[in-house]
């Protein structure tokens, strides 16, 4: 697989995390900030690096099986490696434009 098309099918399995909806906040992981990284190699091995917004969120086991049944589902993912961080730490920010619309979450300044 070309760099090209690994791209292109991380890419495909950051949409596909887009239906992984956490059950507390009733949104997708991937516009809540909660997918730091989604990275392929050649061989269709996919990386995820994600985080829960607290640590010892009690949604962390479903999130994860969930990101790992639906990355997997994606044609040409050949495995799933995911590495669960809290550097950075989440915070609101992290959120896209959507989301915090969905949420009713304003814009908060940088401190």
């Amino acid at each position: 697989m070309t760099e090209a098309a690994a791209a292109t099918l991380a890419e495909r399995v950051e949409d596909a995390l887009r239906l992984v909806i956490d059950p507390e906040i009733g949104y997708n992981i991937v516009d809540l900030g909660l997918v730091y990284d989604v990275a392929v190699e050649a061989d269709g091995a996919a990386r995820i690096t994600m985080t829960t917004t607290t640590r010892g969120c009690p949604a962390t086991d479903m999130l994860r099986a969930g990101v790992r049944i639906r990355a997997q589902g994606v044609a040409g993912v050949r495995d799933v490696a995911i590495e669960l961080t809290y550097d950075p730490p989440w915070t609101p920010r992290m959120m896209s434009a959507e989301a915090k619309a969905f949420l009713g979450v304003a814009d908060a300044e940088d401190d």
